[in-house]
């Protein structure tokens, strides 16, 4: 294969759609794999819906997850004349004609769609007056994909369709054709809901050039396990947001590449390099392809855990200093590498990271009702509290040390370790669950510990 050149087009109409990133991906790694060209291509002729905000958002999405463009951001605004040249053409050719019929107009004809109207009226240019294309009457257009085979559109079922709005601006087909042709794009990579557009975008390029058609890949619909589309009315939807949950950009692109696709040797986490190198449009299945978040939390948590311990601390601290529930000066940056490599191991996203050490940046923890309750309830419990108590006082701070003091608490009371640390936990923490505590215990010091202690004693006493 010659280098191709491969295009992401999106519209400019709000952020990043996840689908719109893994699109994205599959034509990087497709130019990657074979020493292509990616271009980055704006398609914005509707004026009304695209933003410059809705541009950079894509860049800045597409920057987050490493996928760098080499040519562009090409912007369809940009060619308007080039596309003028185009329609010009096709009138000249008797490929196209005005036609002055609004939506109004042919459903009072009873026409279940446009009906050829104004196909031989020989109308000119004019107020209100769209472009359309004049289809052949009969034969097929052939869509030629590398991942559906050959699909064939009979020509008797598509109507004849608008290249330039009555407004004035060049619709979809149009642009997407010449665009196409111009930048010399081998290959469309690109969604399954666009392979109805593609026989009236092949028949508008196949009316202006010669030249030959570029490959077709149309990869399959994203769906939720109800095989509903991926949508923002159901799911969370734009790049930025699982950015701003907690998700890692490598662990997020390694999940998208995953979807309708799988590795040849069976592996699920990898390099990117790797996932590159094994790449091919060919392995991609038609079928409708599930976004299952859980699957993405399980492996964003395999490349959390992957992380040094000084990336995973320096990953964490964007949520520790600005999403937390306690106050900027509390925060203490020592006290949390304490505990970081055991945090680490237990988060799925690093949005996880406060909620599982608020206890040591709080100045009281936030007691959990029914983890009081059902530790607490035990007669034991002030038993191993006091205990407690009169053995950290002078014991030596680190956690082996507090681990074998609460172990033999334990057997003092006839207590496994597990059941022994609980109301310590429950104590210090207010809660069952959480790192563990002795690393947890060593991280917040001997004076608030044993003062947490006390206070949870009185209120046992208190009843």
């Amino acid at each position: 294969m010659s280098a191709p050149r491969v295009r992401f087009a999106p519209a400019p109409t709000g952020y990043l759609h996840v689908g719109g990133a893994w699109l994205a991906l599959y034509n990087w790694m497709f130019a990657r794999r074979h020493g292509g060209t990616f271009v980055l291509r704006i398609e914005d002729t509707d004026a009304a819906r695209s933003t410059e905000e809705s541009i950079e958002a894509i860049r800045r999405g597409l920057h987050w997850l490493g996928i760098d463009f080499d040519e562009g951001p090409y912007r369809q605004s940009d060619r308007a004349d080039r596309y003028r040249e185009g329609v010009d053409a096709l009138l000249a050719a008797g490929r196209a004609y005005y036609c002055g019929c609004t939506a109004e107009d042919v459903k009072a004809r009873g026409a279940q769609g446009y009906d050829g109207f104004c196909r031989d009226r020989g109308l000119g240019p004019g107020p209100g007056r769209a472009v359309r294309f004049r289809t052949p009457d009969e034969g097929a257009t052939v869509v030629h994909d590398v991942i559906r085979g050959d699909v064939p559109f009979e020509h008797a079922v598509l109507e004849d369709f608008v290249i330039v709005r009555s407004d004035g601006s060049p619709g979809f087909y149009l642009p997407n054709a010449m665009d196409d042709l111009d930048m010399g794009i081998t290959h469309v990579i690109r969604g399954e809901d666009l392979l109805s557009s593609t026989p009236r975008v092949l028949l508008v390029r196949e009316a202006l050039t010669s030249d030959p058609d570029p490959v077709y890949a149309h990869l399959p619909l994203l769906v939720d396990e109800r095989r509903r589309k991926l949508s923002k009315r159901y799911h969370s939807v734009a790049v930025e947001e699982y950015r701003d949950a907690g998700y890692l950009p490598e662990a997020l692109r390694n999940y998208l590449a995953l979807l309708g696709w799988s590795p040849r040797d069976g592996r699920e986490i990898l390099p990117i390099e790797e996932m590159v190198a094994q790449f091919r449009l060919e392995d991609v299945s038609p079928s409708p392809a599930f976004f299952d978040e859980q699957k993405l939390d399980h492996i964003n948590a395999e490349y959390i855990r992957a992380l040094p311990v000084s990336t995973f601390v320096r990953e964490a601290l964007p949520w520790l200093e600005s999403e937390s529930p306690w106050p900027p000066e509390r925060f203490d940056l020592a006290r949390f590498k304490v505990v970081a490599p055991l945090v680490q191991e237990r988060v799925r996203k690093l949005s996880e990271v406060p909620a599982l050490v608020d206890f040591l940046f709080l100045e009281e923890p936030v007691t959990d009702p029914s983890s009081w309750g059902k530790v607490m309830a035990d007669p034991v419990a002030a038993k191993v509290l006091d205990d407690a108590l009169a053995g950290y006082e002078s014991a030596e701070w680190t956690a082996p040390v507090l681990h074998e003091l609460t172990r033999a608490i334990g057997e003092r009371h006839g207590l496994r370790l597990g059941k022994a640390q609980a109301p310590i936990r429950v104590a210090v923490s207010g809660r069952s669950v959480g790192p563990p505590l002795f690393e947890s215990l060593e991280a917040l010091g001997r004076d608030e510990a044993l003062a947490r202690l006390r206070r949870a004693r009185s209120r046992l006493v208190a009843g």
